[in-house]
């Protein structure tokens, strides 16, 4: 998704509800960071740094910041960024699309959380995305990917709906699904009422069904050994891969000595 597409689709006012409406749902962004963690520590024990990738609104990673030494996020939505930034100061947060970024340095985790992969066009972008993201991982390090449904999971014409009441705030949200191939389409319709008023907002977001197989290849050609998951955290499953490579001496070290309070 190029960000003229990232931004309208997150943009300002979806921004604004983004969390209140997932929230309503019972998504638990600090339990799921736990979740993510205990799996990153399962392969990488002494895992100190972490990059979240497509990091939203940065409540995955206010959550990854309390166990991690160091945590950075990148993201391509101008209004979730920006969100970001003030959630969370201190940390960086880069502007950047996932299929192809740079930022110099390598970390002991790597995530892509909540399907964000799934807004990318096509199979090569997704082989692009998890290149660039092995690419920042140490050796032996952890790259954590939540896919979107695969194809044949996806209900046509499905029916979503929410309904939001926070104080004051209340939210509609209404989205109807269709598929065009390997493309599952959204067509999102938000009335958001306040004290001052009503207004309406229309988004439309377009998910690629990628398969388990496809995503597994992907991780094995960027150099990780992969586990997939069929559950996952949102039911959408999981992919935990391990970057291969000999760890630095200090590293292999760390993994054999016993942490504090074992």
């Amino acid at each position: 998704m190029p960000a003229s597409e990232r931004d309208a689709a997150f943009g300002p006012e979806h921004a604004e509800v983004y969390e209140l409406t997932y929230r309503h749902r019972g998504k638990d962004w600090g339990a799921e960071a736990a979740e993510v963690t205990r799996r990153i520590r399962a392969h990488r024990p002494r895992a100190r740094s972490l990059l979240d990738v497509a990091c939203g609104t940065g409540a995955h990673l206010e959550a990854f910041r309390a166990g991690f030494d160091h945590v950075e996020g990148l993201e391509l939505s101008r209004a979730m960024r920006e969100r970001a930034v003030r959630r969370l100061p201190g940390v960086t947060v880069h502007d950047g699309d996932m299929r192809g970024f740079d930022l110099g340095r390598a970390f002991d985790a790597v995530t892509c959380l909540y399907t964000a992969i799934a807004y990318l066009p096509t199979v090569a972008a997704m082989r692009a995305a998890v290149r660039a993201m092995a690419g920042h991982l140490v050796p032996g390090g952890v790259l954590v990917i939540e896919p979107w449904w695969p194809p044949e999971r996806f209900i046509e014409g499905f029916v979503g709906a929410d309904l939001v009441r926070d104080g004051d705030t209340v939210v509609a949200r209404v989205s109807h699904s269709t598929r065009r191939d390997r493309a599952a389409h959204m067509d999102v319709r938000w009335t958001v009422g306040r004290p001052a008023g009503v207004r309406a907002f229309r988004t439309v977001e377009t998910f690629t069904m990628f398969t388990a197989d496809e995503f597994r290849a992907a991780f094995q050609d960027s150099g990780c050994d992969v586990e997939h998951e069929e559950a996952g955290l949102n039911g959408y499953g999981l992919f935990v891969g391990v970057r291969r490579g000999r760890p630095e001496a200090r590293e292999a070290a760390d993994a054999t000595r016993p942490s504090a309070g074992t």
